[in-house]
């Protein structure tokens, strides 16, 4: 049975993907599949992966359907015990695959750690700032601010995904944020203190530029995690703390915006999340949010 999965999507990202698939191929552990999702591109992605043939696995989507409908179709399709994520525009370093799966190795009971990542901004490397140095262990209080998991950092047991589920293909972003919480609030998250992913930005097809009021969709994945039951006392305390702030400035910028009604709707949850009844009786969560923006 192969050892480990590689899940990489990619839409339009001909130019990228490439460079993806044979930091993969060069990594220095090679008990490994490769499987690429084309998610609908109407680029030369196909022509460019081509000359790879029978080292990667291909898969395609008729029609862009999202990345996280792009991952699940590789998780589906996986047959490794083990999946390793790489998004199409970074790539890895040769050691990354053989340093997590001695990780495994040395911690059997462990079922998710994630590498350091390289930051590249318009050709040259920046530092991340405080706020997004990757936490260690039970990392989920601090993850509800943000997101503090790289999909192309993280490698996951197969079996977990089949636990808590897969990306959610209702969010058109904040998608891994979600998955993360739905993780980090039962089992830790390691990190692995070495540099071995090489992360780019600034994409004009980045998720974070294409949506604006990018908490929104943080805000439903938290009442979703609310949802589920499977919070601690502990937990849903700082769910709700974390969802009445986000609210409060969600909604405060949207009155700034002149949506009104949006605006006073996020106000108005918030301060039931303040009050730690972010619901009436019987009041599902799905139903408490609101429009989703146009892609």
């Amino acid at each position: 049975m192969t050892k480990v999965s590689v899940i990489i999507p990619t839409y339009n990202r001909s130019h990228m993907v490439t460079r993806a698939a044979s930091s993969v191929l060069f990594q220095t552990f090679k008990d490994f599949e490769v499987i690429v999702v084309d998610d609908g591109s109407t680029d030369d992605t196909l022509a460019r992966l081509a000359p790879f043939g029978r080292h990667i696995v291909l898969l395609r989507h008729a029609t862009n359907l999202g990345v996280s409908a792009a991952r699940n179709t590789g998780v589906r399709a996986a047959r490794a015990s083990l999946i390793a994520f790489l998004d199409s525009d970074d790539y890895w370093l040769p050691g990354k695959l053989a340093a997590q799966v001695e990780f495994f190795k040395q911690r059997p009971n462990a079922v998710a750690c994630q590498t350091e990542e390289i930051w590249i901004r318009r050709g040259r490397r920046v530092n991340p700032r405080n706020k997004h140095l990757k936490p260690s262990g039970d990392i989920f209080l601090p993850s509800l601010k943000l997101c503090l998991v790289s999909p192309s950092a993280v490698m996951v047991k197969a079996s977990l995904l089949h636990d808590i589920g897969l990306f959610d293909e209702a969010l058109p972003a904040c998608e891994d944020y979600d998955l993360w919480l739905r993780i980090s609030c039962q089992y830790p998250i390691e990190r692995l203190d070495k540099y071995l992913v090489v992360k780019e930005g600034g994409h004009a097809d980045q998720l974070s530029l294409r949506y604006s009021g990018m908490d929104r969709f943080r805000i439903k994945a938290m009442l979703k995690l609310l949802e589920t039951g499977r919070l601690t006392d502990r937990q849903e305390e700082a769910t709700l703390k974390e969802l009445s702030f986000k609210c409060r400035i969600y909604g405060e910028g949207c009155l700034r915006r002149d949506k009104i009604k949006e605006g006073n709707n996020y106000l108005a949850l918030s301060e039931k999340a303040k009050k730690k009844t972010f619901r009436d009786p019987g009041e599902k969560a799905e139903s408490i949010l609101l429009e989703e923006p146009a892609r």
